[in-house]
């Protein structure tokens, strides 16, 4: 048996490894010459990192997570904790700890474990075919390959997903605008080994630490889509969105490389109930566009693999499997996509009275709470 992977990214190398796992010989196709993440990091919550282990890929995770050991909500505004508390009890249940990872490394990381040399860089898939006797990818300059079936991990902007669904989904405007990078750890801005979030007026400034001594820093804001802004201007923008935060704040704009901020205007996609047409499967973002509020787009990649890869086990009915992933993802990831759609409207004062509240709440929060939600998250996925 023998499968097609459509792109290299976080996705499409956990396939690769789900295959590999299986003893399942495949190609992997990625549409860049090179390969270049969006966004400076990625928290990878404990579901994940145990998929990771599951995929032979844990060391990565060992080598590239940060030390998250606490969380925070602080108030941006006067700089007053709202809540702090110890995440050992949470990793102490799932039995495995979170790991925030810088983007790239993770993404070069995987390809690495995999092979370099057996990527194929800068094949765009134009379409794909199908008939009984296995499934056909065609691309731009002119290739064709063949194979009994095709993973398609070509992400948010998938080529191959209209195939699979029938239509072409329309991407949703979720009503904020995030700017993200890495800085070297600043004790004056946020402790080394917790996540901290500063809150206030529907906006969220936050930091993790990563591996080299890094935090991954982020800032949202509500605002209307196709401002004219870019990284050029990222710093006066986020000094101007950010006027009379505390210190902290202050110093981490000043902090910023304007050179190497992105800026993305967050998007999600409406959930759909089909991921498969016959030996032609969607997997990561390519199945489940979702905003980051959650911290599971990532995540949600990885379990995808870790599922494909027990479906295929001793299968010899290969659209039998992939119906069988399709059973076990469909929910899964609805669920995720419309949690983060839930969290990031709270969070991102869609109705500000409910932001308030949750402000309120979280100057009553021990962390029994947070860490509760969490866990339900982390133990929703396939390996618990």
């Amino acid at each position: 048996m023998k499968g097609i992977v459509i792109g290299a990214g976080m996705g499409g190398m956990s396939a690769a490894a789900a295959l590999k796992k299986q003893g399942i010989e495949c190609d992997v196709f990625e549409a860049v010459k090179e390969n270049k993440p969006v966004g400076a990091a990625i928290s990878v919550w404990s579901n994940g990192v145990k998929c990771m282990n599951y995929l032979g890929m844990g060391e990565i995770m060992d080598r590239l997570g940060g030390p998250m050991h606490n969380m925070a909500y602080i108030d941006g505004l006067n700089g007053q904790v709202m809540t702090q508390f110890s995440l050992k009890p949470l990793v102490k249940e799932v039995g495995e700890r979170p790991c925030p990872v810088s983007r790239a490394d993770l993404q070069a990381s995987m390809i690495d474990w995999w092979g370099r040399d057996k990527v194929q860089f800068g094949k765009v898939v134009e379409r794909v075919e199908q008939d009984d006797a296995g499934v056909t990818a065609y691309f731009t300059d002119g290739g064709v390959e063949k194979a009994d079936f095709l993973i398609a991990a070509d992400g948010t902007h998938s080529v191959v997903r209209p195939y699979v669904i029938g239509y072409q989904p329309e991407r949703r405007y979720a009503g904020y605008v995030n700017w993200n990078g890495l800085v070297e750890i600043d004790t004056n801005i946020a402790s080394a080994d917790q996540w901290t979030t500063f809150v206030g007026e529907g906006k969220r400034v936050s930091m993790m630490p990563i591996a080299d001594n890094r935090f991954y820093y982020f800032f949202d804001v509500p605002l209307v889509k196709g401002l004219e802004e870019d990284r050029a201007s990222a710093k006066s923008d986020l000094a101007r969105y950010f006027s009379g935060w505390a210190e902290p704040v202050q110093t981490l704009i000043k902090a910023i490389d304007s050179d190497a901020v992105n800026r993305i205007e967050v998007h999600d996609i409406e959930p759909f109930p089909t991921l498969v047409k016959g030996r032609v499967a969607l997997l990561g973002d390519a199945g489940h566009s979702t905003t980051p509020d959650i911290g599971q787009g990532g995540c949600a990649a990885f379990e995808d693999a870790v599922v494909l890869s027990e479906v295929l086990q001793d299968s010899g009915d290969i659209i039998a499997a992939l119906k069988s992933y399709e059973a076990q993802r469909a929910g899964r990831v609805k669920d995720l996509v419309l949690k983060a759609r839930k969290r990031c409207d709270v969070t991102h004062g869609k109705e500000m009275s409910k932001t308030q509240s949750w402000y309120a709440e979280l100057k009553q929060e021990t962390g029994e709470h947070i860490m509760e939600g969490l866990k339900v998250t982390i133990q929703g996925g396939p390996l618990g």
